[in-house]
């Protein structure tokens, strides 16, 4: 009885198995994973973290020099400026995830419906991902944005529609492959629906790729708000972000301060960081398909 027991295989648990994938990790990815970890508490704390609030003036004196009262200084309008980049963290990151999630999911649904469907309604989903893809993303979102106003809610919507067509790419091509499989041809035969197959066969079996796009596109994303952000149509005052933040405060670096320069940095790091995470996952990927 006692050896049957010992002689079954513990099947650790998830935990367990995403311990043992970190530590499997390259140092970059793993430098990339604490970032991202640092970035996400400030951005859920940042109330606490704060020291001010985030359009509270606590200073009559517009770009204070940094000190024991205000670290980092002010910004042009006397606001505690550690206290708006901590907000910024918040902000950036909540509509750029909030962007990526709305896209992934538009762009997906798209692709596998047109690669299921085939056909004419195929046909006139891609010409019409080809045609928004030709317009330059910035250009056109300025546009867009110019006529229906500088809103959060079209920022992100403008956003999630343009970056989708890079998802329905993806993931039409994946799962053209998948449905010429004989699993998916069974299904059909069975007469399982439309909604099954995709939710059942194509999905999971496309899955791995589409989500280390997904990194990939949420930086995009990123800079890309902090860029019309920086060029005043993106998140509008007194809301904190990072690329009105640089803008903001750009006469500094004229007097040889370094302040507006920390939100940049804060991007790029993020950014970084990021892609660090993003190539490890892709190099993996790609070596358990060659083993495969």
């Amino acid at each position: 009885m006692d050896q049957s027991l010992h002689s079954r295989p513990v099947d650790p648990g998830r935990m367990t198995r995403a311990l043992r994938l970190v530590r499997s990790a390259p140092l970059t990815a793993k430098i990339g994973m604490v970032v991202m970890a640092i970035y996400a508490f400030v951005a859920l704390f940042a109330p606490l973290l704060a020291p001010y609030g985030e359009v509270e003036v606590v200073s009559r004196v517009p770009f204070e020099a940094w000190g024991p009262e205000h670290l980092l200084g002010t910004d042009q309008l006397g606001r505690d400026f550690l206290s708006r980049l901590i907000y910024g963290a918040r902000n950036s990151i909540a509509i750029a995830l909030v962007t990526t999630v709305i896209s992934f999911t538009i762009g997906c649904l798209l692709g596998v419906f047109a690669a299921l469907v085939g056909g004419v309604v195929d046909q006139a989903i891609s010409r019409l991902v080809d045609a928004l893809m030709s317009v330059p993303d910035l250009i056109f979102t300025l546009m867009i944005l110019s006529i229906f106003g500088s809103s959060v809610l079209n920022l992100i919507l403008i956003i999630a529609v343009l970056t989708s067509t890079r998802f329905f790419r993806i993931s039409r091509a994946a799962a053209l492959n998948v449905a010429s499989l004989d699993f998916v041809e069974a299904a059909k035969a069975r007469g399982e629906g439309l909604l099954w197959i995709a939710v059942n066969e194509v999905f999971p079996n496309i899955l791995p790729l589409i989500l280390s796009e997904l990194g990939m596109r949420f930086c995009f994303i990123f800079l890309n708000i902090a860029a019309l952000s920086f060029l005043g149509v993106g998140l509008q005052p007194p809301t904190a972000e990072w690329g009105s933040m640089v803008r903001d405060n750009a006469a500094l670096i004229n007097m040889g301060d370094i302040t507006p320069l920390i939100p940049a940095a804060a991007i790029a790091f993020l950014a970084i960081a990021v892609n660090f995470v993003v190539d490890w996952l892709l190099n993996r990927a790609s070596g358990l398909s060659d083993e495969g």
